[in-house]
């Protein structure tokens, strides 16, 4: 049956449920089918051996998909990635010596990204399993980097995924496997930081950031791995935990200073970006504020199909239920209503 992973009100909670596509399709929200994955097929030995060289080739569009990703999210990328990813396979099996090694090794870098993106339209399985494959894949290469970057990862979809105990044990080995001094020791800490603030643990959450932005100030400039991390990437982080431990002003003042300083390019983030705030200002009290946020926000959820974005959204929604009458909220409510399933 050809299903479709897709965010849909379910006892009045929006939940990620697979639906068959002819079921999506019907209800009028068609955009919604887009992350169904066709049946993929290997590319052909002769289309292989006209792309010149295969690494570049397979680098080339892994970059180009993540900057594409950023613009419109990952429901319409993620199918183009996985049939890649079946390419890239098929002539890494073909490779012998240091060319099979450097096929594995983006190979693997695949695999974490299609667990990235199948976690961010809300379908834990396969993002489990692409993100497993990655882990497995990176010791055969022996690359340790790669391992602790996965390892990361995989602490962050625990957390995601409602694991957070899961997640401080795999973000403890992610900086464990990191080398002294690098950004991937920092991202591992970031990833423990969120994991005791989900767990409750303020006093722990709060030193681990502190512990990050000092390891920030004297790690590599490695342009591999975290060479996007900066201050403001780690404040905006410390607000998603200050929120999960029940301090909305102080993450709502964060996502606000990320939402002004984030690039136009980055849309999907935007969207992400601006649920989150308002979900802290609605914890705030503020609910008129949040309902304003938060309708910016729909349209980018309808967009890009971001869990990351509904899962806010729909908090957002289940504390402006409690203030129906005021301004903005049964607008935000309506507009949300629109574009999430509504089974029978």
């Amino acid at each position: 049956m050809d299903l479709v992973v897709v965010p849909a009100r379910i006892n009045g909670r929006i939940h990620f449920v697979p639906v068959p596509r002819r079921v999506v399709l019907a209800s009028g929200l068609a955009g919604l089918a887009a992350a169904a994955v066709p049946a993929t097929t290997a590319t052909a030995d002769s289309d292989l051996a006209d792309m010149g060289s295969p690494f570049e080739h397979f680098a080339q569009l892994r970059r180009v998909i993540i900057q594409t990703d950023n613009l419109i999210g990952p429901r319409h990328v993620l199918p183009a990635l996985q049939q890649n990813l079946v390419s890239l396979a098929t002539r890494r099996r073909a490779a012998r010596g240091a060319d099979a090694v450097e096929l594995l090794a983006l190979e693997t870098r695949y695999e974490e990204l299609a667990g990235w993106f199948a976690q961010d339209i809300g379908d834990e399985r396969t993002a489990h399993g692409h993100t497993a494959k990655a882990l497995d894949a990176s010791h055969v290469t022996g690359d340790t980097d790669l391992t602790a970057y996965i390892l990361g990862r995989k602490a962050q979809l625990a957390v995601d995924t409602g694991h957070p105990a899961d997640a401080l044990g795999l973000a403890t080995a992610a900086r464990r496997t990191a080398r002294p001094g690098s950004r991937l020791e920092v991202i591992a800490v970031l990833h423990e930081a969120h994991a005791h603030a989900v767990l409750g643990e303020a006093g722990e959450t709060h030193r681990a950031y502190d512990t990050a932005l000092a390891l920030l100030g004297r790690a590599d400039s490695d342009r591999v791995w975290g060479s996007w991390l900066d201050t403001a990437y780690v404040n905006t982080a410390r607000a998603r935990s200050l929120a999960a431990l029940g301090d909305y002003e102080r993450a709502a003042a964060g996502f606000d200073n990320a939402i002004a300083m984030l690039p136009p390019a980055y849309r999907r983030d935007r969207g992400v970006y601006l649920a989150r705030a308002a979900r802290a200002h609605a914890g705030t009290g503020n609910m008129p504020l949040a309902a304003r946020i938060g309708a910016q926000a729909v349209g980018i959820a309808a967009e890009t199909g971001s869990a990351r974005i509904f899962e806010q959204l729909d908090r957002l929604d289940q504390a402006l239920a409690l203030v129906s009458s005021e301004d903005g909220v049964a607008e935000f409510r309506a507009s949300l209503d629109r574009i999430v399933l509504h089974p029978a």
